[in-house]
C-alpha cells in the first residue's frame, strides 16, 4: 500500500468531515488566515503527503490537539502533520527553527552513543541525590536552557530543577540523577525524525535500566509525554513509570509542610500536561493548599487551555506574540497577578514575549509551578 495511503488511514484523515471546528478552535488559525488545518489536512487528501511537504505551513502546528479534541470523526491531525513532517525531512525540507536552531544541533548530538557530558554541576550541596536508585529525576534540558537563556531573562531554568530537587528530598525521596543525561527526543518525534527519536529512546531506557530505575519524574510536561507514551509507542512497553512532579505532590500532600506565600495566581495548562496526559487538577490542588494562593481561572482552561503559542522551537513569529499576549490578557482578567506555568519552555516563551514587548509585564509576574511550591517550603 502507498505509504501516504497508509498515513492517512492510520490518522484517520479520510474521516474528515470538512465541517472546519479543527479550524474554527485552532489558535495559529485565529492569528494567521493563511493557515487552516481543514484546508491543509484536505491538500494532503487530494494530492498526498509530499505536496505538502514543502509547504512552509506545515510548520506552524502546535500539535496542541485543540482541533482533534473538537473533532467530530477522531481525526489525528497533530499525528498527521508528525507523518508529513517526517516525509519533509527525508525530502530535505525543514521549517524555520529558531534560536538558530541550537536547541535541534542538541538533541541531535543527544543521539549519539558516543556522548559524555558533565550534567549534575547544577546539583548544590544542600541537595540529596544518588547515582543508583528506583527512582530518578529526569531534568531534560534545563541545564542547556540555562545556557541560553538565563543572561536575557530575570529568570533562571535550573532553578525548576534545583527546586525540584529539593521539594522530593521535602517529601523523603531522594532521587538518582545522571550525570550524562541526554534530551528526552520530545522535539524530534514531533519534527518528524523517528529514527533519531528511536535510538535516543533506546540509549534513555538503557541508562535508566543500567541506574536500577523503575520510576522517573519529571518537572517537564514534554519529556513526560515522551517517556511515559511515546516511548513504549515506539520501542516498546517495559520502561519505568512516569510521572510529572504535580502529580507526584497530590499523590503526597499530606507530607508537604507549607508556609504562607501570598499571590493571586492563574494557572496555565501545559498542552502536553492537559491535553496529551490528563493531568489538569494536581497543579491546582497543590498550589491551593499553600496558604495565602488564590487560583484564578482564565477563559479558556484546562481542556480548553490556550498554549504558549510555541512549539518543538520552530516558527517563533508574530503569530506566537499574539497568542502569548491573549494569554496575558486572560491572565489579568481573571485578577491574577501571577501567570502559573509547569512547562519549562510555556516559562520562557512567555518571558521572551514579555522581554520583546515590556509593556505586557503590566502588572503580571510569570513564576514556575515548582518554584511557587519551593517557595513555600517549611524547613
Amino acid at each position: 500500500m502507498n505509504t501516504a495511503v497508509e498515513q492517512l488511514k492510520k490518522n484517520r484523515a479520510f474521516l474528515c468531515l470538512e465541517c472546519g471546528k479543527c479550524t474554527a478552535v485552532c489558535p495559529i488559525s485565529k492569528v494567521n488566515n493563511a493557515y487552516s488545518p481543514r484546508r491543509l489536512l484536505a491538500q494532503g487528501l487530494f494530492y498526498g503527503a509530499e505536496d505538502i511537504a514543502s509547504d512552509h505551513l506545515l510548520w506552524s502546528c502546535l500539535t496542541c490537539l485543540l482541533c482533534s479534541q473538537r473533532c467530530p470523526v477522531d481525526v489525528k491531525y497533530s499525528d498527521y502533520m508528525r507523518d508529513v513532517r517526517a516525509v519533509a525531512h527525508n525530502m530535505g525540507h525543514e521549517g524555520n527553527a529558531s534560536h538558530g536552531g541550537a536547541l535541534h544541533y542538541i538533541m541531535e548530538m543527544a543521539a549519539s552513543p558516543k556522548l559524555k557530558q558533565n550534567r549534575t554541576e547544577w546539583v548544590t550541596k544542600d541537595l540529596k541525590v544518588k547515582q543508583k536508585g528506583d527512582t530518578l529525576y529526569f531534568a531534560g534540558c534545563l541545564p542547556y536552557y540555562e545556557e541560553l537563556f538565563a543572561k536575557d531573562f530575570s529568570f533562571s531554568p535550573v532553578s525548576i530543577a534545583v527546586d525540584t530537587v529539593k521539594i522530593l528530598n521535602h517529601i523523603g525521596i531522594e532521587p538518582v540523577v545522571l550525570d550524562n543525561e541526554r534530551c528526552c527526543g520530545h522535539d524530534l518525534y514531533w519534527l518528524g525524525r523517528l529514527g533519531q527519536f528511536d535510538e535516543l529512546a533506546k540509549l534513555n531506557l538503557k541508562d535508566f535500566e543500567q541506574a536500577g530505575v523503575k520510576k522517573v519524574i519529571t518537572s517537564c510536561p514534554e519529556c513526560a509525554v515522551a517517556l511515559r507514551q511515546l516511548y513504549p509507542e515506539r520501542v516498546g512497553t517495559g520502561g519505568p513509570k512516569v510521572q510529572h512532579i504535580a502529580e507526584v505532590l497530590a499523590e503526597n500532600k499530606a507530607r508537604l509542610k507549607l508556609g504562607e506565600v501570598t499571590r493571586e495566581v492563574a494557572f496555565q495548562d501545559p498542552c502536553r500536561l492537559g491535553r496529551f496526559m490528563g493531568v489538569y487538577d494536581p497543579p491546582r490542588e497543590v498550589l491551593s493548599m499553600i496558604p495565602g494562593v488564590t487560583v484564578s481561572e482564565m477563559a479558556h482552561n484546562r481542556k480548553g487551555a490556550i498554549c504558549c503559542g510555541t512549539t518543538n522551537w520552530m516558527n517563533c513569529d508574530s503569530c506566537s506574540k499574539q497568542i502569548q499576549k491573549s494569554r496575558f490578557d486572560e491572565a489579568r482578567a481573571a485578577g491574577a497577578g501571577t501567570l502559573v506555568t509547569a512547562c519549562p519552555k510555556c516559562q520562557i516563551h512567555f518571558r521572551c514575549a514579555q522581554c520583546g514587548e515590556p509593556e505586557e509585564k503590566n502588572g503580571l509576574e510569570l513564576a514556575d509551578f515548582v518554584n511557587i511550591v519551593a517557595s513555600a517550603l517549611k524547613s
